[in-house]
């Protein structure tokens, strides 16, 4: 299962994070068969909660792209919809990750790509869809599910949101 999670905290050229999540993934769809997609989900911004607040998703999707030129294809997705990569943390358009490729494990090859992402088991933004779309989902590190990893943060802040 190939799996990549979404985030927007910033408006782009008058689109809300909401609907920059949904067209980011249509975007996806042109290089990837979305084969299933989560709720939406509102988490707060990290490090600093003052930021805007972050809309998120999880997909899991079937390419024949390698794990190397579909993070490449995200990127350019997040080009184009303004993302700007500056300081580390700042709020964005858009964020793209490549959460898992199969069971794949690999350490960065100079290209940034980790598989599957390093911080993975700390984010509930990603872990709550992600075991929405596929409770039993394991990552290929620890042998865990979504559901597992979920339960074992001390807190949980992310929000499905209705609708």
């Amino acid at each position: 299962m190939i799996l990549i999670a979404a985030g927007s905290n910033l408006p782009f050229c008058g689109v809300d994070s909401q609907q920059l999540v949904l067209r980011a993934f249509f975007a996806v769809g042109r290089v990837a068969r979305i084969d299933a997609m989560s709720p939406l989900y509102h988490s707060p911004a990290w490090p600093d909660p003052a930021d805007p607040p972050f809309v998120n998703a999880v997909a899991a999707v079937s390419t024949g792209l390698s794990a190397a030129a579909l993070l490449e294809a995200l990127h350019a997705i997040e080009a184009g919809f303004g993302r700007r990569r500056s300081l580390k943390n700042a709020p964005r358009t858009l964020d793209l990750d490549l959460i898992a490729y199969h069971e794949e494990c690999r350490e960065s090859a100079g290209n940034g790509l980790v598989l599957p992402h390093p911080r993975l088991a700390e984010r509930d933004f990603v872990l709550a869809p992600l075991r929405d779309i596929a409770p039993e989902w394991r990552d290929p590190r620890s042998g865990e599910t979504a559901a597992a990893l979920l339960a074992r943060l001390p807190a949980r802040s992310a929000r499905r949101l209705s609708g």
